[in-house]
């Protein structure tokens, strides 16, 4: 009886912490890089929030979804990805960010993401897009 409730014990905690790592908040950086990485303007507006800031190279704008994705699409036609890495992760819900790096067309660029926790999901509320 004692090593099944030690087995149930330490599955229980394996459980735990397996979903506590992999089905965390953070996660939500996960597809969103892959997007950024592809270049997928599309798929990763579905991630934005009704109204967002969208600062692409010190053009900032307060712009609705659909705004937001146009500009997005034009950078990456522009500056074609070829990856993207998240470089550092922080915050807790309800906001947290990410600092990555993007290589695109040539160039190296700085991408800051700021990501708010809502009852309905997680969406982008600020999205930077630096010069190195």
């Amino acid at each position: 009886m004692r090593s099944v409730l030690i087995s149930l014990f330490t599955i229980i905690i394996s459980t735990t912490t397996f979903f506590g790592q992999t089905g965390n908040e953070q996660d939500v950086f996960v597809p969103i890089s892959k997007y950024i990485q592809s270049g997928d303007s599309e798929k990763l507006s579905v991630w934005f929030a009704h109204n967002l800031e969208v600062d692409l190279l010190g053009d900032v704008n307060v712009c609705s979804k659909a705004q937001a994705k146009q500009i997005l699409k034009e950078f990456f036609t522009k500056y074609t990805p070829k990856s993207f890495v998240i470089a550092y992760r922080s915050g807790k819900a309800p906001m947290k960010y990410a600092i990555g790096n993007l290589s695109a067309g040539g160039e190296k660029f700085r991408v800051t993401l700021f990501v708010k926790t809502q009852e309905d999901g997680n969406f982008i509320q600020q999205l930077r897009i630096e010069k190195e």
